[in-house]
């Protein structure tokens, strides 16, 4: 009686162990029944279910990275361009996602593949290649994310991000982008040295015109102040001649001898009872 109790115990404890089952916060969790979906509404803790007929599957509910290699597209010009992406996605419907895909991650990113390089190409094809190289990235992404997005909802994903790894031209192609890059921006280096040599030139005559008015101004003061100073010069020597004549005269000679006979080698040809040689000849009275 003892082993049948124990027999008993240890299926009954193997019948309940194998009725429960755990979700955890990073995953989502499908019940099945004879092979068909049953429930998938589970939140992460401790559930039970039938043992023997019923069966649980686990599946990751992270977001997961698809990875695409370079391939070539099209621009509306017809020209070809090398483009790589990556996409962010998670699961959104597990029923969904495992009658499309059987639960296998990898051949969701097959069927998820081709859905975003076509809404890519579409892209691609509408724009001119400089739209797509330059300022058209963003619009390009947030319209890929939409389009994809409506078309994956029949494999019970969820897009989170769409985005552009690298965008790779053509030898030719790079080279007509640069050469045309390179003169788009000559033509601005040269329109900014256009205008810089206006604005000097603008500068520099309205400098000199201001020199020439500072300097105009200058020199009628000058000559205001230099006829002013002749004019006291002129009535100082007035006042000391009218004073004494004599010594005014005797001054004024002495001033002549010393601006004459400035050098040692000073020679005059004059008749020495000139005018000139006065004070030499006799003493002032």
């Amino acid at each position: 009686m003892k082993l049948v109790s124990l027999i008993v115990a240890l299926l009954l404890a193997a019948l309940f162990a194998s009725s429960i089952f755990v979700v955890r916060e990073n995953e989502l969790a499908a019940l099945f029944q004879f092979g068909r979906v049953v429930s998938t509404d589970f939140k992460p803790g401790l559930h039970f279910k039938l043992p023997m007929v019923q069966s649980v599957r686990t599946f990751d509910r992270r977001v997961l990275t698809l990875e695409s290699q370079p391939e070539p597209y099209l621009t509306s010009e017809k020209k070809d361009v090398s483009i790589d992406f990556f996409v962010k996605w998670r699961i959104k419907d597990v029923s969904k996602f495992y009658t499309a895909s059987s639960g296998d991650v990898g051949i969701a990113n097959q069927r998820l593949l081709p859905v975003v390089r076509q809404a890519l190409g579409k892209e691609i094809n509408e724009r001119k290649l400089a739209e797509v190289v330059s300022g058209e990235r963003s619009s390009i992404m947030e319209q890929l994310l939409a389009q994809s997005s409506s078309a994956v909802e029949e494999l019970g994903i969820q897009l989170i991000d769409v985005r552009i790894k690298r965008i790779e031209l053509p030898d030719t192609v790079s080279e007509s982008v640069y050469n045309r890059m390179r003169a788009e921006r000559k033509k601005v280096a040269n329109e900014l040295r256009s205008t810089g040599t206006e604005r000097s030139e603008t500068i520099r005559a309205d400098a000199d015109r201001q020199r020439q008015v500072l300097l105009a101004e200058a020199e009628r003061d000058s000559n205001q102040v230099r006829g002013e100073g002749d004019a006291a010069a002129a009535e100082i020597y007035a006042k000391a001649y009218n004073r004494d004549p004599e010594f005014y005269s005797f001054y004024r000679s002495l001033e002549a001898y010393r601006q004459a006979m400035h050098g040692r080698d000073t020679t005059f040809v004059l008749d020495p009872k000139s005018e000139f040689f006065r004070y030499f000849q006799e003493a002032p009275k």
